[in-house]
C-alpha cells in the first residue's frame, strides 16, 4: 500500500456568539452591546464550512478541540487524517464525499499524509493535544496511544451516535478491545491470498479444469514439487514471488500455519526461537537456492502483475488491480495448508478519536465512522478489504464480487499481531533479523536466538 503525496491544509476556526440583551440598562449599554455582536458575527464570515475533502495549503492550523465552541446553527466541522494513497485514497475521498452529502449536521475535511511518516506525525499530534478528531489507525499500533490515554474509549459515544458495535464482527471488535472497552472501529480484515497466473499454471499442465491450481501434495516439499514442474515447464519465469522486502509478512503466513506465536501467551517473553520457525526459515532458503524464488526482486507485486512470476502470497487489495488488467488471466484462492493450518497472518484498518477532542466532536466523529464503516464500506470493499461491517459482507452486492466467497473464508482464520504496546519495537526487531536471515548475513540459528534476545530485552525494559 502507497502513501499518497502529502497535502496539508488550513482551515479557519469558526466561532459563533449569541448575545442576550438584559433589560433595564441604559439606551448607551444596549448599542455597545449590539455593536459588539455585529462586529463578532462579521469576523467569522469565512468559506471554511463548505464541503472540502482536501486542501493544498501548506500548513495545518487546528486548535486543541476542547476549546472551540460552534454555532447552534452551523454543522461541526470535524478534520479527518489518513494514509491512504492511490486507488485506496479514491475510495476514501468517495466516501467522504457521500458522508458530507448524505446530512447537514457534520463537515468532514480530509488531510491524506504519506504513509512513511504518517505514525510519527500522528504520535506527535495525540502527544501535544493537536491534531485531527478522527484518524486512521492500524489495530496492532493501538495498544500504546491506549496506554498512553490518548485515545477515547468508544462504547459511550458510540451510543450517543447510535451505533452498535454488534454490527462489527467480532474478530474485529475484539481485535481493537482493551479491559473490555473498544478503542476504535475497524473498518475492514486484510491478508494475503494465493494469487497464481491461470495460463502460466495451464502451460505447465497444473490447471484443473474448474480453474484451480493442481497442487498434489499439500505439504512443504508438495508445494516445492508444484513449484519446480512450473520451473521446468515454463522457462523465464519466477513460480513463485516472494515479498522479501517485506519478508515478515510472508513468514508470518506460513510460520502461524506451522502453529507458531511472536510471544508466549501473557506477552511475557518472545517465542520465536523454535523448529516451526526454523522450518519455515529453511523452506523459504530452499525457494531462493532451488531458483524458485527470486531474492533480489525488490517489487514482487509487480512481477506478478507483469506475468514474469507465476505464483505469489498477495493482499486482498491486490485483487481489482491484477483481475482488472486486460491480458492478465489471474486466479484468486486462500493460501493452503503447506505447514498444517489454515492460519495466517493480518492486518486491520481502524478509525480512532483522540482523547483531546470536544464532547460535541467526538460525537460528530463517530457518526462519520458509523458511515464509514457501515455504508462506505459498501465503497471500502471495491479496495480489496473485507469490511468489518456484517452487513456489508452479508449483502448480495458484495458477494457478487470476485472472488469474495473465498475472502469471507479466509477471514476466518486470521491471526492478529500480539496486542502490546511494545509490538512496534519487536516488529522492528523481527523484520531485521529475518533480512539478516534470508540474505545469509547470519545462520537460520544465529538470527533466531539474536532475535529472542532483542525482544526479551524490549519486554524487560
Amino acid at each position: 500500500m502507497k502513501g499518497a503525496t502529502e497535502r496539508v491544509f488550513r482551515h479557519a476556526l469558526r466561532k459563533g456568539e449569541n448575545k442576550r440583551m438584559v433589560a433595564n440598562k441604559s439606551w448607551t449599554s444596549t448599542l455597545l452591546a449590539a455593536l459588539a455582536v455585529i462586529l463578532v458575527l462579521a469576523g467569522c464570515s469565512s468559506n471554511g464550512n463548505q464541503p472540502a475533502n482536501t486542501s493544498n495549503s501548506s500548513q495545518t492550523n487546528h486548535s486543541n478541540s476542547g476549546a472551540e465552541e460552534t454555532a447552534s446553527n452551523e454543522p461541526v466541522e470535524i478534520t479527518f487524517w489518513n494514509l491512504f494513497g492511490g486507488g485506496e485514497g479514491d475510495f476514501v475521498d468517495q466516501i467522504v464525499n457521500g458522508f458530507n452529502e448524505s446530512q447537514k449536521e457534520v463537515i468532514v475535511k480530509t488531510l491524506r499524509l504519506e504513509s512513511n511518516e504518517y505514525y510519527a506525525k500522528l504520535g506527535t499530534a495525540l502527544a501535544s493535544g493537536k491534531g485531527p478528531d478522527v484518524a486512521v489507525a492500524h489495530a496492532d499500533r493501538l495498544a500504546p496511544f491506549v496506554k498512553a490515554d490518548q485515545l477515547s474509549p468508544l462504547d459511550e459515544i458510540a451510543a450517543q451516535a447510535q451505533f452498535d458495535f454488534n454490527e462489527i464482527t467480532d474478530a474485529n471488535v475484539e481485535s481493537v478491545s482493551y479491559e473490555g472497552k473498544p478503542y476504535a472501529v475497524p473498518l475492514d480484515t486484510h491478508f494475503h491470498m494465493f494469487y497464481y497466473n491461470k495460463d502460466i499454471l495451464s502451460q505447465a499442465g497444473l490447471l484443473n479444469e474448474d480453474g484451480t491450481p493442481k497442487f498434489g501434495e499439500i505439504s512443504p516439499e508438495g508445494f516445492k514439487q508444484f513449484l519446480t514442474e512450473i520451473k521446468n515447464k515454463v522457462p523465464g519465469v519466477t513460480p513463485f514471488g516472494v515479498n522479501t522486502p517485506y519478508f515478515h509478512e510472508p513468514f508470518y503466513n506460513l510460520y502461524y500455519q506451522a502453529g507458531g506465536n511472536i510471544l508466549t501467551d501473557d506477552l511475557s517473553q518472545a517465542a520465536l526461537n523454535n523448529d516451526n520457525a526454523k522450518n519455515v526459515l529453511n523452506f523459504y532458503l530452499d525457494l531462493y537456492d532451488q531458483g524458485l524464488s527470486d531474492i533480489n526482486d525488490k517489487t514482487p507485486w509487480d512481477s506478478f502483475h507483469n506475468g514474469k512470476s507465476a505464483t505469489w502470497f498477495g493482499g486482498v487489495w491486490e485483487a481489482g488491480w491484477h483481475l482488472g488488467e486486460e491480458g492478465l488471466n489471474v486466479g484468486i484462492a486462500s493460501i493452503p495448508p503447506f505447514f498444517g493450518s489454515d492460519a495466517h497472518w493480518s492486518g486491520s484498518h481502524t478509525l480512532v478519536i483522540p482523547n483531546y477532542v470536544s464532547d460535541e466532536k467526538k460525537v460528530a466523529s463517530m457518526k462519520f465512522m458509523k458511515y464509514f464503516t457501515m455504508e462506505g464500506g459498501k465503497i471500502w470493499a471495491n479496495a480489496g478489504h473485507v469490511p468489518a461491517g456484517k452487513a456489508v459482507v452479508a449483502s448480495e452486492e458484495y458477494l457478487n464480487l470476485p472472488y469474495r466467497a473465498e475472502f469471507i473464508a479466509s477471514q476466518q482464520t486470521v491471526k492478529y499481531a500480539p496486542k502490546t504496546d511494545q509490538y512496534n519495537a519487536i516488529d522492528t526487531v523481527v523484520k531485521e533479523a529475518l533480512q539478516a536471515i534470508i540474505f545469509k548475513t547470519v545462520s537460520v540459528e544465529e538470527g533466531l536466538s539474536n532475535m529472542e534476545k532483542e525482544i526479551n530485552e524490549i519486554i524487560q525494559n
